[in-house]
């Protein structure tokens, strides 16, 4: 490991620690009884949608379809009149049907723990796939969302011009320790909500400034962008 992937080793761990004293307990933003498909259903309407408009759509959905083999069996139309607030609703409602019916056929309604059989679910990629790892089976999981490339990049973690995903998923699970990896992503989220979004953000107020690449160039400074 080289000198650059040291240093921001160091960074990681810096603001590891920092944000597990803000965000003691760190949450999905997706919110569920534990039941493991359900965060499954959850995440795959989450494509291009609010986590909160998620939460309130599910709380209709999962009291009509209370049980994967429900869903299995649903009709389609009435699911898609459910998820419609949540956009391309015809194709996340065939999806959710379709992982319903893959979870019960073949895992008999027990939700795989691998990243290969996750992702041969439709509409599971690895993002979803981390997810669940993650935070139904504690596994080492990078999610990498919007939030997640976002602040890397502000932090200084990952270089701008890494533009996929993937490569860059793979690139902090060398910088963040393996146990912390799930509850760092969680975390992130939560600091992009309240302190660094996409607009408007304000490095001064940011408690993660002191280790923050973007809040410390100096033509930049501190100003809200």
């Amino acid at each position: 490991m080289n000198s650059d992937t040291d240093s921001k080793r160091e960074k990681a761990l810096a603001a590891i620690e920092l944000l597990e004293k803000i965000y003691p307990s760190a949450l999905c933003a997706l919110t569920y009884d534990g039941e493991p498909w359900k965060l499954l259903v959850m995440a795959r309407l989450s494509a291009q949608c609010t986590d909160k408009r998620v939460n309130t759509v599910c709380e209709t959905l999962f009291h009509e379809y209370p049980t994967p083999n429900a869903l299995a069996d649903a009709d389609i139309s009435r699911v898609m009149d459910i998820v419609r607030p949540c956009g391309l609703y015809r194709v996340k409602a065939a999806d959710i049907i379709s992982c319903a019916k893959r979870l019960v056929t073949v895992y008999g309604g027990v939700l795989p723990d691998s990243m290969e059989e996750l992702l041969t679910f439709d509409g599971v990629g690895r993002k979803v796939a981390n997810l669940l790892l993650g935070d139904i089976y504690k596994k080492p999981a990078v999610v990498v969302d919007t939030h997640c490339i976002r602040i890397t990049k502000r932090l200084g973690l990952i270089d701008e011009n890494v533009k996929q995903p993937e490569k860059i998923e793979k690139y902090l699970s060398l910088l963040l320790p393996p146990e912390k990896q799930s509850d760092f992503c969680h975390r992130i989220v939560m600091l992009g909500r309240e302190y660094c979004p996409a607009r408007g953000y304000d490095c001064a107020v940011c408690p993660l400034n002191k280790v923050c690449a973007n809040a410390n160039k100096t033509e930049k400074g501190c100003a809200k962008q």
